[in-house]
């Protein structure tokens, strides 16, 4: 009886969800057009990271060098919006990187998936709410935070007086998504504040090739001591000048903090279902998005370090006061006040609604207790107070800083499973529709899959030449070997790179275990080069295959090392308690419903 319970809970967390049954249960309207989509990838991802993003690495973790920040950040986003774009085309449903994860590795690493986009939206919820706070009381001079000191802090702890205005927005915002307006109405408002946002952002790139001095490219110590900052004890370390003034490290911390910057584009996901034509204009829609980010990025990064010195760009500084630095007030409100409106935008039906969608889904395909399903539906003014409630809340334990990091943490495990699954999904033979019998289909497929490997007699000489120029069974089963070997050789490879001081010292152990790995990494992926591929038309498939996902695991994988181990802790405390909330009631809700009642 235990091997028998044993061997069900391993099949339910390696089950996979079968195409057929992604069915929605009722068809939305189809309005969104790829203009729309577009302007929604570029409205949610350029935000609150132009804001202060900029400022953050510019003047603490890389001066000048933020331009190659971005860069690096912004190629990061496009490999994973390429795979993404790939998933799109191949399964147009909602449900982002949490549907591909469960329809390619299976269940287990859906829960994952989703519970992190859960994670990841608490924080972005967060993160924005704080930002538009900090932008409105900069406009009024600081009088908010300063009555809050003088009046609150000292009666209540510190870290209450200083998000006790973030509990005042979320108020107001919970009271905002409680109404409803129509999607039509939203995204022409949203469109026409896109658009002034790329108009602002372009006035800041055009202002720095004006007023930039190219100077500021090439400090040296003696332009620190002619600005008095000569005692660097005071302030912060100011590097070495020029245009690495931090160094090669400088840029690679520098660039998982840019990284954030560039979330926001696989909200289209989450948009499938209200595309005219999801299949042609979501692949569109994520690349052209991440491009012009991309372009937005670098330009205002350009302007920023020519215009300021980065030594002045204090801590906690925004994008906007660079232009009290260069006497232009005027444009310091107008830029500001600008954002502030495209900020509150965004938030508006973003703030709730992917939260509480998420959990919706996770809890129709039994991977969370079936309340959540009535919490979402039926008592939604209920949901909507108490998951704002766990926002308000989370300051208390993590911090602003500590969300931001979260959130890209969040978002590189995302990218990086998607990846993955790329590259496995694009080497698996076509499913076929079973019969309509739920339990024959659950147990003969699965069944199949097993055993199928083992009856074509695997050989070393069908390792490179599979004799079959499409996927099998056992073609497919390879690849997902292989694929799960190269992801562990890759996170070995990252430690190893993470102390790359080693490597410049000529150690002669950490080069031997480099060399050793990037040897079974060739050779795996050989292999993974050597099998027959899906030949299923799509609209956009991923170049490059398997070369690319790796390339964007192999990213990912890196910036994530660039965390620090306080991070990785707090993170890894949410996940365990999602894990908790899945084996107490979630896989007993699985094992309990047959894989095919689900949506």
């Amino acid at each position: 009886m235990l091997c028998q319970k044993l061997r069900r809970l391993g099949q339910k967390l390696v089950h996979r969800r079968a195409l057929e049954q992604l069915v929605p249960e009722m068809a939305p309207d189809r309005i969104l057009s790829t203009l729309d989509l577009v302007a929604l990838g570029v409205g949610r991802t350029v935000g609150v990271g132009v804001y202060f993003l900029a400022n953050e690495v510019a003047g603490n973790q890389a001066g000048p060098s933020t331009v190659i920040c971005f860069l690096v950040a912004g190629l990061t986003a496009l490999l994973a919006g390429l795979c993404y774009a790939e998933f799109s085309a191949r399964i147009p449903h909602s449900g982002s990187a949490y549907l591909y994860s469960y329809v390619t590795v299976g269940e287990i690493w859906a829960f994952i998936t989703g519970w992190n986009l859960i994670i990841n939206f608490v924080s972005d919820a967060f993160i924005m709410i704080h930002t538009w706070k900090l932008i409105f009381d900069d406009l009024i001079g600081k009088r908010i935070s300063e009555t809050l000191h003088e009046s609150i802090s000292q009666h209540v702890p510190q870290v209450f007086a200083d998000n006790v205005g973030c509990f005042a927005v979320v108020l107001l915002l919970l009271f905002i998504e409680i109404q409803s307006v129509n999607d039509r109405w939203f995204f022409i408002v949203f469109k026409l504040f896109t658009l002034v946002k790329l108009l602002v952002l372009s006035f800041v790139i055009i202002s720095g090739f004006i007023k930039g001095d190219l100077h500021n490219w090439k400090l040296t110590e003696e332009d620190y001591i002619q600005a008095g900052l000569n005692d660097t004890s005071s302030l912060r370390p100011l590097g070495s000048g020029g245009f690495f003034p931090f160094g090669f490290q400088g840029i690679l911390h520098g660039s998982a903090t840019c990284f954030y910057a560039y979330i926001g584009f696989d909200s289209i996901g989450f948009r499938v279902e209200r595309a005219k034509n999801p299949q042609r204009s979501i692949p569109k829609g994520i690349v052209v998005s991440l491009l012009i980010c991309c372009l937005l990025y670098f330009g205002v990064s350009v302007a920023l370090t020519l215009m300021m010195p980065y030594y002045q760009l204090r801590p906690g500084s925004t994008l906007p006061e660079v232009f009290l630095y260069i006497g232009w007030a005027p444009a310091y409100y107008a830029v500001a006040f600008a954002i502030f409106c495209s900020i509150f935008v965004s938030i508006y039906r973003g703030f709730m609604v992917p939260i509480r969608w998420m959990i919706y889904m996770m809890a129709k395909g039994g991977l969370l207790s079936p309340s959540f399903v009535r919490m979402c539906t039926d008592t939604h003014l209920f949901s909507t107070v108490l998951f704002g409630i766990c926002v308000a809340l989370s300051v208390f334990f993590f911090g602003f800083t500590f969300l931001v990091y979260v959130r890209s943490l969040g978002t590189l495990i995302s990218y990086f499973v998607v990846a993955f699954c790329v590259l496995i999904i694009r080497y698996q033979p076509e499913r076929r529709k079973e019969e309509n019998e739920a339990q024959k289909e659950a147990n003969e497929v699965q069944m199949q899959e097993e055993t199928t490997p083992a009856a074509e007699k695997l050989t070393l000489r069908r390792l490179f030449f599979p004799g079959s120029p499409t996927p099998t069974p056992l073609s497919g089963w390879v690849v997902y070997v292989c694929s799960s070997l190269l992801a562990l050789l890759l996170i070995l490879l990252c430690l190893v790179l993470a102390h790359w001081p080693g490597l410049l010292s000529g150690d002669a152990g950490v080069i031997t275990v480099v060399v050793l790995l990037l040897v079974l990494i060739t050779g795996t992926t050989g292999v993974i080069w050597r099998q027959p591929q899906s030949s299923t038309p799509l609209h956009f498939k991923v170049p490059a295959v398997p070369l690319l996902p790796l390339l964007s695991i192999f990213v990912n994988v890196y910036l994530m090392m660039q965390m620090t181990s306080v991070i990785w802790t707090r993170f890894g405390v949410l996940m365990l308690l999602g894990l908790f909330l899945y084996f107490s009631s979630g896989i007993q809700q699985c094992l309990s419903l047959n894989p095919n009642s689900r949506l």
